[in-house]
């Protein structure tokens, strides 16, 4: 009590030693934040994004059939969140949101785009990359885009500059493909033009009626490395047909067992240009997206086929990128948070034995469902947060969502989120670098323009439809009918048991809240739901 009652401003007063180490020590860890924060030491942000990887695909999340070391190795040393999402539970809508900062079923156009959608991210309105590229961060996307390219005012000249697109949403460098492996055009996009273009074979890319006379999965499956349902079955490109149909480009057209080293190799040379400034890099990588074709290095290195060897190969590409920064002695100070776009799908139009070889593996851990669900296994995704100079090694529960980068960035870096930025992210710092279990309270959830509504432990899916993937490919509707559904995902991970009979006013109010949020009709009165309302 008489040290309390002592000033430390009285000259006459002496610190005890070990007070004054103590003190020593909890100034300088306060400068380092302080720096941090006034820009004298930003983090470097790597920010490296899976493609339909699931939440029990890595191994350290249970996953079997796969050594995903690197991935392990990155969890354990900062923070695995076991309740980190996706905004949705397709591809575009999540990509949609990660770098706006708003949900996508506010955008009519965030759906699953084709490669020849225009840009649907307005060129106005403030992004991820903007926001740090203001701030003095240089900025790069490489791999896979999906988010639209050129304008709806006219029709994209495939063989002239490429815009808008990712420059023009705050990337000062994109290496890219446009859509996904599965649809064309196959080509990779440099800054604003296809690389490697041949002007006298020049690209026509067509969702509609096809075109050229180029060889189909249809005309002639016999040319296939891996056959396609027929959906996929349109222009041939390195043995694998495609959604969509292109001709040209014959130079500039892309090996699906060389992509991932083409993606890595820019990614690598942007961290050792730019390893001297502040730098943001979105790595979107496209395992383990169709077509399933990893290098021949990496095939047969798992036990689940195709599927489980992508996963190897984006495990191995983590790795590079973290003996990378380390190399450039970039890595203490640099942010990576690792994440996945949506949850997992076997079969997703091609016969690659992603089932067949599956085995006691579960690609959404104790999650039902998975890409394009409703349910957990839809849309919570495996989230690794790293950063030695601040992140201590822990495990996480708080909620937080891919959707809330943009907010909690900003204030990282103690500055406003730009005027127009996006409504639903939240600032979730603390929890996202494991300082503190408080994240969300609530977040919706969101699957083929469909939402939900996770609260706290609960979660509310009303009435309608909830899509699901089978076995072999079909879409199911499972039947949700009013009042819809309510699960307790602490006892009840895998939202089998329906709890929405049991307490009505808990769906009512998880109900009222979604409307508020989406501005949509969700509590329905009714005390059955018919296949019309259904949708059969």
């Amino acid at each position: 009590m008489q040290l309390m009652a002592r000033s430390i401003f009285d000259m006459n007063y002496r610190i005890p030693p070990k007070i004054a180490r103590l003190s020593c020590f909890i100034f300088l860890a306060g400068s380092f934040s302080l720096s941090v924060m006034l820009g004298g030491a930003r983090p470097n942000i790597v920010l490296i994004y899976a493609d339909d990887i699931g939440y029990g695909d890595f191994s350290c999340y249970g996953g079997t059939g796969v050594d995903t070391a690197n991935v392990d190795s990155l969890a354990a040393s900062g923070i695995r969140h076991l309740s980190g999402y996706s905004a949705a539970a397709t591809c575009t809508p999540s990509r949609y949101s990660l770098l706006t900062g708003e949900y996508a079923f506010r955008n009519k156009e965030a759906k699953i785009l084709p490669g020849s959608a225009p840009l649907i991210i307005d060129t106005n309105r403030p992004t991820l990359a903007s926001m740090l590229k203001e701030q003095g961060y240089a900025t790069a996307l490489v791999g896979k885009w999906h988010l639209g390219l050129g304008s709806s005012e006219k029709p994209m000249d495939w063989n002239g500059r490429i815009a808008p697109g990712p420059l023009q949403l705050g990337f000062e460098y994109a290496f890219f493909m446009a859509a996904t492996g599965d649809r064309v055009p196959s080509v990779f996009i440099e800054n604003e033009g296809i690389q490697n273009l041949d002007r006298s074979d020049p690209v026509q890319v067509s969702y509609g009626e096809a075109i050229g006379s180029e060889p189909t999965g249809i005309s002639h499956p016999h040319l296939l490395k891996i056959q396609a349902d027929e959906q996929h079955s349109g222009t041939i490109v390195n043995g694998v047909s495609r959604i969509g149909t292109m001709t040209g480009g014959k130079a500039a057209r892309f090996s699906d067992e060389t992509m991932s080293d083409r993606f890595l190799e820019e990614a690598l040379a942007f961290i050792e240009r730019k390893k001297d400034h502040p730098f943001f890099l979105y790595f979107a990588a496209h395992e383990n997206h169709v077509p399933r074709m990893p290098h021949p290095r990496f095939q047969g290195s798992s036990s689940l086929g195709l599927r489980g060897d992508a996963i190897m190969q984006f495990d191995w590409m983590v790795g590079r990128i973290v003996e990378t920064l380390q190399e450039q002695g970039v890595y203490e100070n640099t942010l990576i948070i690792l994440t996945s776009d949506n949850g997992p799908v076997l079969f997703d139009g091609y016969w690659d034995g992603a089932i067949e070889k599956n085995g006691d593996h579960k690609p959404a851990g104790p999650y039902r469902g998975g890409k394009y669900s409703l349910y957990e296994g839809g849309v919570r995704a495996p989230f690794i947060v790293s950063w030695p100079a601040r992140v201590k090694p822990g495990i996480s529960d708080a909620i937080i969502s891919q959707v809330d980068l943009m907010a909690s960035l900003a204030s990282l870096l103690d500055i406003e989120q730009p005027k127009g930025a996006g409504v639903d992210g939240e600032n979730v710092l603390a929890a996202l670098l494991g300082e503190s279990e408080m994240g969300r309270e609530s977040l919706v959830e969101e699957a083929l323009a469909k939402v939900a509504l996770r609260r706290g432990d609960w979660k509310f899916i009303p009435a309608g439809l909830v899509t699901r993937r089978g076995g072999v490919g079909e879409m199911f509707r499972d039947p949700i009918t009013s009042p819809g559904a309510l699960y307790y995902l602490r006892e009840d991970p895998g939202e089998s048991n329906n709890l929405a009979r049991v307490y009505p006013e808990k769906v009512k109010a998880m109900g009222t809240e979604l409307e508020r949020i989406t501005g949509r009709k969700i509590i329905s009165t009714d005390k059955s739901t018919s296949d019309k309302q259904l949708g059969f």
